[in-house]
């Protein structure tokens, strides 16, 4: 049982603890319900900062797999399959992002979930032991299970406290994930068989997957990742999935859920199928600028807030895409920052979407208006989180695809300027339909909703759930060294391997 106790398994498990607790009480203690599984995921944040800064286990300046947990687990019939965690560089500001954005989640249900508060929790609590199995888990086995274990409770969020159309959006998502991790389950057998191991590490130095077949085994884990993203044109499960999901579902999704699928190309594509990906480089790419353009027009021409902020998804981790398979240090460093960010702007508008609609039960853009002199916190808030989404300079979201572009511009596997030239217009149109959005819903004459509600301004628990979220945007966009610094040495590992 020595395994239960290793750092990495004690923050992977530990939102355990808060689903046994949840279990003995009763169902109609709500507020001790809410309580204990917003205590349970503090703690697992606290948790992942010790272990990680403070515990002095863990070397910022190595890029090598650290905090290691590797136990014998399947050893029957020449399969060896291990518990096998660790981390680098390359997965350490996911991890936090999890832990960090799971209680802020949380924190914002405290009025809007009020039906089957302890389900939801339970749910909510297995959901963040999947998401950072995920990033954890160097077993290719291992990484599969924790991967199709998520698909489950963010189901359920989904179907049982979403909206009107939750069933459809809830199925619709399950169906699409699953047909690309049957692909990537093939794969990952084969390479198993044929390999003989699931250990990531030992099959990186091995190195020894043939180029003929390292295509085909590229292409099988694309499918999973690809939907996972979303990349264009296997998008289309998401609006639905974030328009009817819960306002926590949504926060979690865009937060985390989407990253599994970047973080995968990451972790397993670019090393474990380097011609591969040398090769597919310039598809992504084109696919990369299609999403990034084509997710900023079809945001623009929406009427719902909630459905806009989920197609602006599509272009932002566009340029997650075009950063990662630019494979120099630029533009995968700025990949991995873009997810953060992504997870911080995107969220927070999520959340305040979420805090008026409880108000107004409608996200309807054209009955809004006026609202800056009516709740100017919330308006003030939400420019925040908005120029941070759009990349307004001093802001997290400019350094990021700033970075991306440097590294997208320079990038010896896409070999042209266009990929770089044309992604930029994709930061301008985020501008139009981010500020559109905002000018039609905060200045100008009253809205339907302005004149017949009588709207209130965010409580101090709003502002509290909304505070961490701004305070590292602006750090970010102000002083991003450190986070570069978090990351440099793995990457340099990685560009390595894809020489």
């Amino acid at each position: 049982m020595n395994f239960l106790f290793e750092p990495l398994s004690l923050v992977t498990f530990f939102p355990l603890l808060g689903v046994l607790a949840l279990l003995f009480l009763n169902s109609e203690a709500k507020p001790a319900i809410r309580w204990t599984a917003l205590v349970s995921s503090l703690l697992t944040f606290a948790l992942s900062l010790w272990v990680f800064f403070f515990s002095g286990q863990y070397n910022p300046a190595s890029g090598e797999l650290q905090l290691v947990a590797k136990y014998d687990w399947i050893q029957v019939a020449g399969w060896n399959i291990r518990y096998y965690l660790a981390a680098d560089g390359l997965s350490i500001l996911l991890i936090l992002l999890t832990t960090f954005l799971t209680p802020i989640s949380i924190l914002s249900t405290w009025t809007a979930v009020q039906e089957r508060v302890k389900d939801f929790m339970l749910f909510f609590l297995l959901l963040e032991v999947g998401m950072l199995g995920v990033f954890v888990a160097q077993d290719l086995f291992l990484f599969y299970i924790f991967w199709e274990f998520t698909l489950v409770p963010m189901y359920f969020l989904i179907g049982i406290w979403g909206g009107p159309n939750r069933l459809y959006a809830a199925v619709k998502f399950f169906l699409y994930t699953m047909a690309g991790s049957i692909l990537m389950l093939l794969a990952i057998l084969w390479i198993g068989i044929n390999g003989g191991t699931f250990s990531v590490p030992e099959l990186i130095a091995q190195g020894n997957i043939p180029a003929d077949i390292q295509m085909w085994l590229f292409v099988a884990f694309t499918a999973a990742f690809a939907i996972k993203v979303p990349m264009w044109p296997l998008h289309s499960w998401l609006p639905d999935a974030h328009v009817e999901a819960p306002t926590a579902g949504s926060v979690i999704l865009a937060g985390v859920l989407l990253k599994m699928g970047t973080y995968g190309f990451l972790r397993f594509n670019l090393p474990l199928f380097p011609q591969a990906a040398l090769q597919a480089a310039p598809v992504i790419g084109w696919l990369a600028v299609i999403g990034i353009l084509y997710g900023a027009a079809v945001s623009y021409s929406q009427k719902d807030v909630k459905k806009l902020v989920a197609y602006s998804s599509v272009s932002h981790l566009g340029f997650v895409m075009l950063g990662m398979f630019a494979m120099n240090e630029q533009g995968i460093t700025g990949a991995i920052l873009q997810m953060v960010n992504h997870g911080l702007s995107t969220g927070a508008l999520f959340l305040l979407i979420g805090m008026i609609y409880e108000q107004t039960h409608t996200r309807e853009i054209k009955v809004y208006g006026g609202l800056w002199k009516i709740t100017p916190v919330f308006g003030s808030l939400m420019l925040i989180a908005s120029l941070s989404s759009m990349g307004l300079p001093g802001l997290n979201g400019f350094v990021g695809e700033f970075t991306i572009l440097l590294g997208a511009f320079g990038s010896a596997a896409y070999g042209s300027y266009w990929f770089a030239i044309l992604s930029a217009i994709g930061v301008i149109l985020a501008a139009i339909y981010i500020l559109y959005m905002f000018q039609k819903m905060f200045l100008g004459p009253a809205g339907e909703i302005t004149h017949h509600h009588e709207l209130k301004d965010l409580n101090w628990r709003e502002i509290v759930t909304l505070l961490p979220l701004l305070v590292l945007m602006f750090w970010i966009g102000l002083f991003p060294q450190p986070f570069f610094d978090l990351m440099a040495p793995a990457v340099q590992n990685l560009l390595t391997v894809l020489k």
